[in-house]
């Protein structure tokens, strides 16, 4: 079982996502690094992901409009594919009806391995550019 905590290392929150993302920054060429990747987050509302005690991860979210907004979910990778970010994502969705927004929207890359998660939880395309796809998931759906 995964908990939710403030995160205490944002640096290294901002490593494990520049990490993750490297493959998609050198592809659209964004000259990011860590402390880039802190400035741009450091003010959202950062919460570590731990499974047993051990922090796995780091979920990013803001709030705008009574919309949740899913800024970033990185897991680190030697976690990955082990229901942590279906996990995760159900915390989004109970934080989110706790304090009655009325959805939860994210920005993927389109190439990323993560939009199979998030389909198959629910979020559907909204609008797409030649990068990202724009997701949303109405809050009130059964997530099975």
């Amino acid at each position: 079982m995964i908990e939710l905590s403030t995160a205490k290392d944002l640096a290294g929150a901002a490593e494990l996502t520049l990490t993750n993302m490297q493959p998609y920054y050198k592809k659209y060429r964004l000259d990011w690094d860590s402390t880039t990747i802190l400035t741009m987050t450091k003010d959202l509302n950062n919460l570590q992901i731990s499974l047993d005690g051990e922090v796995v991860g780091i979920l990013r979210l803001s709030v705008a409009a009574n919309v949740c907004q899913l800024r970033d979910l990185q897991i680190d990778s030697h976690f990955q594919n082990r229901g942590i970010g279906k996990q995760v994502l159900m915390e989004v969705v109970r934080i989110a009806e706790h304090a009655s927004l009325k959805c939860i929207e994210l920005k993927v890359f389109q190439l990323s391995p993560a939009v199979r998660l998030y389909q198959r939880f629910g979020f559907s395309v909204q609008q797409q550019d030649e990068r990202f796809f724009y997701m949303q998931f109405e809050l009130g759906k059964v997530v099975s």
